[in-house]
């Protein structure tokens, strides 16, 4: 299918004025995407919606669908409650959980806040890995009154209950195939995801458990281009949350030396000396870094860096986070992967200019997007078609695993150690991996031949798309008018230029 030309954002830096400098461009291109966001979002009305998979022969095809005849369903699920995934869509069916008190790099948004992410992971499941998805925005607020339509969510800080999450969860939990939770502060989500694991379903964090796994896909890549090994590589973590928390975990399981590891939170390094971690039990996986690296307890980031192999930053939104002379201060062959969300700690353009060998960002408009998007599709399907009773750190290096060897296919260079989301191959790929790693671990339901999770996990996200085309083609998905981008440009270099205030949540704010 083609579409009108003003629609291609393959190249967006094109679309902006010549005298604008690297620095500029680099910006242009998030205030674009954000304001484009907001446009588009409000000509759709959102992004997703239910639609029947099952077909309507006449009013009389009711009674079958609905009452009298679905109380047989209801029977046979309650005599064998496995016949839950046969007669209903939760075999195909994941939850999208969040509390919205860490959405991107933007906070706590309210728990209506997170809707944009979540349908986004919805909208990304449906297409890239055949998957049905419904967005749940849940109220975890513990003030007494936080429950009533007038209570103002906005006005100071507030405190969120871990056990909301995991009791809404765990009442959940009979109604879907798997639960992906995203954007949980810390220390909540920590304890949240290690309590779900007796769910009986499959329950992923994705920002911690996703970037784990495609951060090590693209440092297996990165490492193998700079002719490094994982033995011996330095490696520092700027950022100490649930991702770098389990990326660390991930890259150790890997082969990464932990006296090679130094991770750094706001407050400094992690070490056997932070007391302050020690004694807060609520941060247990921060102090199992703090045991595990660091030996010689070097607490100064530039000393860190001096000499080392990797710099891994998911910390907070940039640019000027992650300094030029940190970079300097690397060994031979620097890689840098600076993914916090929406702006990465450093500019890549500048990363390079310091000395980086392989920059990666969390963005799909520089080169190297190190993105979840490239894992929970094609891991979740896996997960779903074997029915998973849970997520193992082995499925998600399978998974890891997966993504390195189908760029690899492809062709490494240093622009390029990561497959992108229009390779539709990677993720029935990437199910039949994950499936087969769960069915090698024993956490898998149902056994059957990677051959056939592919070809199933293939059919189904081809058909998905070819729904979202059909749907396209007829004009059942409207299409943007042109009106809509050509003002968002406009609106976008007025700000750059100083002469438009800036769109809420953007790097300057």
């Amino acid at each position: 299918m083609s579409f009108p030309s003003y629609l291609d954002l393959t190249n967006l830096q094109a679309l902006f004025p010549k005298d604008f400098s690297p620095s500029e461009l680099a910006k242009a291109q998030t205030v674009f995407l954000k304001r484009l966001a907001i446009s588009a979002h409000d000509f759709y009305g959102g992004k997703m919606r239910t639609v029947p998979k099952a077909g309507i022969y006449g009013f009389g095809w009711f009674g079958v669908w609905y009452t009298p005849g679905v109380s047989a369903v209801s029977t046979a699920i309650r005599d064998n409650n496995m016949r839950s995934y046969q007669l209903s869509n939760r075999s195909n069916l994941v939850a999208v959980v969040s509390d919205s008190t860490r959405v991107l790099g933007d906070g706590d948004c309210t728990p209506s806040g997170g809707l944009g992410v979540m349908e986004g992971k919805a909208f990304l499941m449906y297409y890239l890995g055949g998957i049905d998805a419904i967005p749940l925005c849940i109220n975890t607020h513990t003030e007494p009154d936080s429950h009533k339509a007038d209570f103002n969510f906005n006005y100071g800080k507030h405190d969120h209950s871990a056990t909301k999450i995991i009791d809404f969860v765990r009442m959940l939990a009979p109604s879907v195939g798997a639960v992906n939770l995203e954007d949980i502060s810390q220390p909540n989500c920590f304890r949240v995801l290690d309590e779900l694991q007796d769910c009986g379903v499959p329950v992923w964090h994705d920002d911690a458990q996703g970037t784990a796994c495609v951060t090590l896909a693209g440092m297996i890549n990165a490492i193998k281009l700079a002719g490094k090994d994982w033995k011996s590589v330095k490696a520092v973590f700027y950022g100490a949350g649930s991702s770098n928390a389990t990326i660390i975990r991930l890259m150790l399981a890997e082969g990464l030396d932990p006296k090679n590891v130094i991770a750094f939170d706001s407050k400094g390094a992690l070490h056997t000396g932070r007391d302050d971690v020690r004694n807060d039990t609520r941060f247990y996986r921060k102090w199992q870094i703090a045991e595990a690296t660091n030996p010689q307890r070097v607490d100064n980031i530039l000393e860190a860096c001096k000499g080392a192999d990797i710099l891994c930053a998911l910390s907070t939104p940039g640019p000027d986070v992650v300094k030029k002379e940190w970079i300097q201060a690397m060994g031979k062959n620097p890689i840098v992967f600076v993914c916090a969300n929406p702006v990465p700690e450093i500019y890549p353009h500048d990363a390079k200019d310091a000395g980086a060998f392989i920059v990666a960002t969390g963005r799909s408009d520089f080169p190297n997007q190190v993105n979840n998007s490239m894992c929970f599709p094609g891991l979740l399907k896996g997960c779903l078609l074997v029915q998973a009773s849970r997520v193992t750190d082995g499925m998600a290096i399978a998974a890891a695993h997966s993504i390195a060897k189908a760029q690899q296919n492809r062709g490494l260079d240093i622009d390029h150690i990561m497959p992108t989301m229009d390779d539709v191959g990677v993720f029935p790929r990437e199910a039949s991996d994950v499936a087969a790693q769960a069915i090698k671990e024993g956490v898998a339901r149902l056994s059957i031949t990677p051959e056939e999770v592919f070809q199933r996990a293939d059919r189904d996200i081809k058909e998905n798309r070819e729904i979202v085309q059909m749907l396209m083609e007829k004009e059942k998905i409207p299409t943007p008018p042109k009106s809509m981008i050509d003002n968002v440009l406009k609106d976008t270099i007025a700000e750059i230029r100083g002469q438009l205030e800036a769109i809420k949540g953007s790097a300057d704010e």
